[in-house]
């Protein structure tokens, strides 16, 4: 079996762990079917697809729309990299599922503007799928409306060129699209539960999310939260491309 390539950019132990292990646990995925790279030190090392049964791309501090002149060394071969990568997995259509900031990654390769004009706090949202998304094989018979977890600077400000829109926010338009049949991203987080959020919380209070004085509050908020459609999401992302 080709294990699932599961690409993080968190800088942070504890979050970066929390997420790995979101994943796993609500992807249905075990640690001997997964390869991990943290590429926030180094960026992407050399890989095949051919290695792989898919790729899946979590959160980060990052940000797309920042000023080239703002961004860090590693931040600009990170994004170098995924185009590069993005090259390969189009050109294949090879099956790939970036959250929030693999949202923001494959949007802005697509041609989207990524900014802070939909920009949304903290917390759960109320998710619609549009008529493409009720037909797509990852969302088919799920709740036309349901709550994901959200938290993000940017986003894409439309509909990014040569996708399909599978999913929309009063908040925030473009929450889920796909590129050709395999590929995708969502603006949510598939894998995120209360407990994942509260450790984000607490380590991106000071990274211009929310104000600082806003987290307990944050906290107690998003203990109300119950995502089980995005969750279901990612476990069927991940049972679709199963080798």
């Amino acid at each position: 079996m080709k294990p699932f390539l599961i690409l993080q950019l968190r800088p942070e132990d504890e979050t970066a762990d929390n997420e790995f292990e979101a994943f796993l646990k609500f992807g249905g995925l075990d640690k001997q079917e997964t390869q991990r790279q943290r590429i926030e030190k180094s960026g992407i090392p050399d890989i095949s697809l051919d290695d792989y049964s898919a790729i899946i791309v979590g959160g980060s501090p990052f940000d797309v729309s920042q000023a080239e002149i703002e961004k860090s060394v590693i931040q600009k071969k990170i994004e170098n990299d995924f185009d590069h990568l993005f090259d390969e997995i189009v050109k294949r259509d090879f099956p790939f599922l970036g959250a929030c900031s693999g949202n923001g990654l494959l949007g802005s390769y697509c041609g989207a503007n990524i900014s802070a004009k939909y920009s949304e706090p903290v917390g759960g949202v109320d998710i619609s799928l549009t008529e493409e998304g009720e037909k797509d094989p990852l969302l088919k018979d799920l709740p036309q409306k349901f709550r994901a977890m959200v938290g993000h600077k940017e986003a894409c400000d439309e509909t990014p060129p040569g996708s399909v829109l599978l999913a929309t926010s009063d908040t925030c338009p473009v929450q889920m699209f796909r590129v050709k049949e395999n590929i995708y991203a969502t603006q949510f987080h598939p894998e995120a539960d209360a407990e994942g959020f509260i450790v984000r919380i607490n380590a991106y209070k000071h990274h211009g999310y929310f104000p600082p004085e806003e987290a307990e509050i944050l906290t107690q908020s998003v203990q109300c939260e119950e995502t089980p459609v995005p969750k279901e999401i990612l476990r069927r992302f991940v049972e679709r491309y199963r080798s």
